[in-house]
């Protein structure tokens, strides 16, 4: 139960019913009214602002209309205090049954606790990663595979169908200098001398075990041969070969999309000329003469009639070229195909997961997909910041295999899957994350990781000693779920109670904000209101989970800590990480 969402359906009855007796108009639009905890606790449990949103439309004074409101909440049993703040908020206290209700909640949901009906099964597509296939992933692809994938199981478990989506940049010129960098090693495998590698080659070792593997598919076969030849067949070779390193490093993430795009496959099949005519019958393209880039004009630059695209129309600062000089495709003509491919496949909310780099390239994209899609579809673009990589506090700059940066693969089998999934999270996509090989696996409050696994721990732990303790009683999620909770009522408990109340909001905020670092902040919280009720514990036997001469609270806290230990599972399966049994 979504305790917030009830006392918003609540309160609409009500302003439905005051609307009936004549005390306010009827026909309200209450769509803005919501309920959510106030900023303070000390101002209560929950808080509305209806009064605020309706006042005007109702024609009277907020705290007129508010107090209408607290009357009729006052007369309620689950409600304790009404208070009315400000100009015109109306706080409520909620009785503590009310709390302990949501443990059985918990209980009964398992994981599930938190699902949500949000979406209505509305389609999404999210696309991340989506690295150019011209070398294995580094730690910053990490970071944007992470929050892709969290952010698709958050929208999942808000109730949205979700398809996770790889778009691969196998068009126009990175590929083909792929391609000769290949052919590079696939010389040096057979044996030739190839000096330094020339510049604006890649220059990465694991190019050698492309070369290799080439050399030993094909011999010399192309040893020989003229470029036009050799090219497509080593362009080809390395972007497989690489997308299976790709696709690798992403399941040893814990990663699976459900879709692998090709950009070469869409141009080929003429994608580009639909998307491109789409806009000209609306139309948004036409031939002109754009001024130079603000600042100082670069030496190449020259005013020339170009084929554009009429971006400003839809939010962009400058209109955009659909075309080179010679008379090819831009890579932004190919993206806009893309976006009205993803469109024409019942996407209308579509979300991209980019590097920090591509933020000059967020209008121009948000424009062309709205004016490709009629309006029909929105696409907001996450970007995620660059990641610090350390050891003890010093940059860790290169792996020996990429030669200009540190790979995912390493940064995995550096710390783990989870760490790395978890850690990932614990940033805004906006902000810069600093991740220290050494902080990550501290066992200390300071490292969220070890806090949220050492709740879950420490609740397992008690639960295994409690089986013990208590032969023969089944204590089961069921079992426990029918335990008497009245005598929960410590404060540490209430809040820690209270705190697992928040999951099913908070599930639903991040998912509409597309936000998933939430969850993490939201975990740690709950840890930490864990963990300051076992330390209270230790003050005080009276709190302990075990008491040998009072059972029946004992049950009620043992229905308590398997709560917690669900609601964290919960959030980390969000996450895409594996809660522990116990620390070692």
């Amino acid at each position: 139960m979504n305790i917030f969402k009830a006392f918003e359906h609540d309160i609409r009855a009500i302003l439905d019913e005051l609307a009936g007796q004549g005390a306010i108009p009827s026909g309200l639009d209450t769509v803005r009214v919501t309920v959510e905890p106030p900023r303070e606790a000390a101002h209560g449990d929950l808080s509305t602002n209806a009064a605020m949103v309706l006042a005007k439309p109702a024609g009277m004074p907020p705290r007129k209309l508010a107090e209408l409101l607290a009357e009729r909440l006052r007369a309620r049993g689950d409600v304790t205090a009404v208070e009315i703040a400000g100009p015109g908020f109306v706080n409520l206290r909620l009785a503590p049954a009310v709390w302990r209700a949501r443990i059985a909640d918990v209980l009964a949901a398992g994981t599930a606790y938190g699902d949500s009906d949000l979406g209505q099964g509305r389609a999404v597509n999210v696309e991340y990663v989506s690295a150019n296939p011209t070398g294995p992933l580094h730690a910053a692809h990490g970071r944007g595979a992470v929050f892709g994938d969290a952010l698709a199981a958050l929208l999942e478990k808000a109730g949205h169908k979700v398809t996770r989506e790889y778009y691969i940049n196998d068009a126009g010129a990175q590929v083909d200098v792929l391609a000769r960098s290949a052919y590079l090693r696939y010389r040096e495998a057979l044996g030739e001398a190839i000096g330094a590698i020339p510049a604006g080659l890649y220059p990465g070792e694991y190019l050698k075990e492309v070369g290799e593997a080439l050399a030993a598919r094909d011999g010399r076969q192309w040893l020989d041969a003229p470029e036009d030849a050799w090219l497509p067949a080593c362009r080809d070779f390395a972007i497989a070969r690489i997308m299976e390193w790709i696709r690798d490093d992403l399941g040893a993430l814990g990663i699976a999309m459900d879709v692998y795009t090709s950009e070469r496959a869409l141009v080929a099949a003429g994608a580009v000329d639909v998307a491109l005519k789409t806009l000209e019958d609306r139309g948004l393209i036409y031939v002109g003469v754009l001024e130079p880039p603000k600042g100082k004009k670069p030496e190449d630059w020259e005013p020339r009639p170009q084929t554009l695209f009429k971006s400003t129309d839809f939010g962009d600062d400058v209109d955009r070229p659909l075309k080179k000089s010679d008379g090819s495709f831009t890579y932004f003509s190919n993206d806009i195909a893309y976006h009205h491919d993803k469109y024409v496949r019942g996407f209308a909310t579509l979300i991209d997961v980019w590097g920090a780099d591509h933020g000059g390239y967020v209008k121009r994209m948000q424009a062309a997909t709205t004016a490709i899609t009629g309006g029909r579809a929105a696409l907001d673009v996450k970007l995620c910041q660059l990641v610090h990589l350390m050891q003890n506090g010093e940059p860790v700059k290169m792996s020996k295999r990429a030669g200009t940066f540190v790979t995912l693969r390493d940064v995995i089998d550096a710390v783990g899957r989870d760490i790395v999934r978890f850690i990932m999270l614990t940033r805004r996509n906006d902000q810069t994350l600093d991740f220290d090989y050494d902080k990550v696996k501290e066992q200390s409050k300071d490292n969220p990781v070890f806090y949220v696994q050492y709740a879950h721990a420490r609740c397992r732990s008690v639960l295994r000693h409690a089986a013990e303790a208590l032969p023969g009683r089944d204590l089961s999620p069921a079992a426990l779920a029918a335990a008497d909770l009245s005598g929960l009522g410590d404060e540490a408990e209430l809040a820690l109670v209270k705190r697992m109340a928040l999951w099913p909001r908070l599930v639903e905020s991040a998912a509409e904000a597309h936000e998933p670092h939430r969850i993490a902040f939201y975990l740690y919280d709950l840890a930490s209101d864990f963990h300051a009720l076992w330390n209270k514990g230790r003050d005080d036997a009276a709190l302990r989970f075990l008491l040998a001469d009072d059972e029946p609270l004992t049950l009620a806290r043992l229905a308590m800590i398997s709560a917690v230990a669900t609601v964290i599972a919960s959030g980390l399966a969000v996450m895409g990480v594996e809660p522990v049994e116990e620390m070692r």
